[in-house]
């Protein structure tokens, strides 16, 4: 049995990597990448700022590397195993990294950068050195952002270059429009030959239009080009203004860093090249928090509902399925048979909006709270009901989150009546007719022994396979009540990290999910042993 486990958890690996990177290549491939919904929400208003924004995102998650790299950069940040200088570890247990190095300005062959600053710098040692380097680290970083987004500024304008030239440049530029700085070492080259070939053509057109509010079309060209070539300039002008601040910022933030301002964080094993650390899921760029941090929040929240939601439905249905074998053909059969598949056929969402619009508004029965998990005043309330000094009950924190949560968990049990009662029905009755039955009764082993210790003890191996899809689907399905009642569960957090395509919310969520999959195969497996003597892994 303990090889057999051994085993199985070492192939646990494998599948979670098989799962990961097919969520994070349907991810890659996602139309508008990540961020997508920022750019459409921007519309057309804040160009400019939707492609620093974008920029900004390729600069933190590497989407100008191949697929397979994006992949393993994400495999290195939530492996225990870290490499290089060890994080720094803040009070409230958010990691901070070395400031990352500053990507060299684009074509600087032909736009020659500013030399490479060096910063001499003293961070201070007292009282005011956190907030001194946290200053630092908010200087450090909106550098960096407004130098990407200057970078993507230079990149347009090199793509306005090629398409005012026309052939040869506009071939280069690749299939969205955009345009890579190492195909155009000779735009300037191109530009002015262009730009030479325009004036000749302009001056040689008979008829010169002296008009300046109707320019010939040769006088067109000429302007094109020559507005197009300012803009360059004025990109790359910019691009190494701000190259020049980024790197200056993020020199005097690695100096405050080394200066230890917080506790290192991990255990060194070679010290400055291999540690061991907790894993780091990132930050959601979304929420602009540690996804760590709201999987802390909302995973208990799915938790306290589906946990209560579960053995509900096992402790209704089971029993429900075993009497209804027993009695087979009665009415309480024919009842529960058809009321169980009556529930399973309502679908969950329609079940949620009609249990808010009559049993919890108030121009009907409002028996219920519509959404939450707490009323507004739960800070103030005691944890068990209680009556106060004037004798007026208060129930209490406690009955308030059970008040809260009975439409949710009414939601996700009814519709695993139906599964689990006709499962433990059908394979009741495949017992009762078995031969050991038939030898019990004959030796005058009372009927609810011959039920309960044999008959339903044998039956479990079917219901034990149905845990293994009921409980993942149960957390599935968590996901459309959350939304419906706004509970702030994983459910929620899946759906906000789906509609912002935020990458490492996802692949934080995905890798639980199917944690909690895999594992609940794993204890299906322990419990066909424990059910069943006659399964044996040896």
């Amino acid at each position: 049995m303990v090889t057999y486990l051994v085993r199985r958890s070492l192939l646990m690996f494998p599948t979670l990597l098989g799962i990961t990177l097919m969520v994070f290549m349907l991810l890659a491939l996602a139309p508008g990448g990540i961020g997508a919904s920022m750019q459409a929400a921007g519309g057309q208003g804040n160009t400019t700022g939707i492609a620093q924004q974008q920029a900004y995102l390729e600069d933190r998650y590497g989407l100008s590397q191949p697929v397979l790299v994006q992949y393993g950069r994400w495999l290195r940040s939530i492996s225990p195993i870290k490499f290089g200088t060890r994080d720094l570890r803040m009070a409230s247990g958010e990691r901070v990294a070395v400031p990352r190095p500053i990507p060299e300005p684009s074509l600087p062959q032909v736009f020659p950068p500013p030399a490479m600053p060096s910063v001499v710098f003293t961070p201070s040692t007292d009282s005011s050195q956190i907030a001194e380097f946290k200053g630092l680290q908010r200087d450090a970083e909106g550098a960096r952002r407004t130098y990407v987004g200057s970078v993507r500024l230079f990149r347009d304008a090199l793509a306005d270059v090629a398409r005012a030239v026309g052939a040869p440049l506009v071939g280069r530029l690749d299939g969205k429009g955009g345009a890579k700085p190492n195909d155009f070492t000779d735009v300037l080259t191109v530009l002015d030959g262009a730009q030479a070939a325009a004036a000749k053509n302009a001056a040689a057109e008979p008829g010169l239009s002296t008009n300046v509010a109707a320019p010939s079309t040769g006088q067109q060209r000429v302007a094109l080009l020559a507005q197009a070539r300012v803009k360059l300039f004025d990109a790359a002008k910019t691009m190494d203004t701000n190259w020049a601040l980024a790197e200056e910022t993020r020199q005097r933030a690695t100096i405050a860093f080394l200066a230890g301002p917080y506790p290192k964080s991990g255990f060194p094993i070679i010290p400055n090249v291999i540690s061991l650390d907790t894993s780091d899921f990132g930050v959601a760029f979304s929420k602009n928090r540690p996804v760590w941090d709201l999987i802390i929040e909302a995973l208990p929240v799915t938790l306290l509902i589906n946990l209560i939601a579960f053995p509900i439905s096992y402790f209704i249905a089971v029993p429900t399925g075993v009497i209804a074998s027993v009695r087979r053909g009665s009415w309480f059969d024919s009842l529960t048979g058809v009321l169980y598949l009556s529930l399973y056929s309502i679908p969950t969402v329609l079940t949620g909006v009609f249990a808010i619009g009559f049993l919890a508004n108030n121009q009907y029965l409002g028996l219920f709270p519509v959404s939450g998990l707490h009323d507004t005043t739960a800070d103030t309330m005691a944890f068990l009901p209680s009556v106060n000094a004037a004798g007026v009950w208060k129930y209490g924190w406690l009955l308030d989150v059970v008040w809260h949560i009975a439409l949710p968990v009414l939601c996700l049990t009814y519709g695993s009546f139906a599964i689990l009662s006709k499962q433990t029905r059908a394979s009741m009755l495949d017992n009762l007719s078995a031969d050991y039955v038939r030898t019990a009764k004959a030796k005058g082993v009372a009927r609810n022994d011959v039920v309960v210790r044999h008959v339903f003890r044998n039956s479990l191996l079917p219901l034990i396979t149905m845990f293994v899809g009921i409980f993942p689907a149960m957390l599935g399905g968590s996901v459309v009540v959350e939304r419906i009642f706004s509970v702030p569960g994983m459910g929620s957090l899946v759906l906000d990290a789906i509609s912002n395509n935020d990458r490492d919310l996802i692949l934080a969520d995905v890798l639980m999910i199917a944690a909690v999959n895999v594992f609940a195969l794993l204890l299906a497996d322990i419990l066909y042993a424990v059910a069943d003597p006659r399964v044996s892994y040896e």
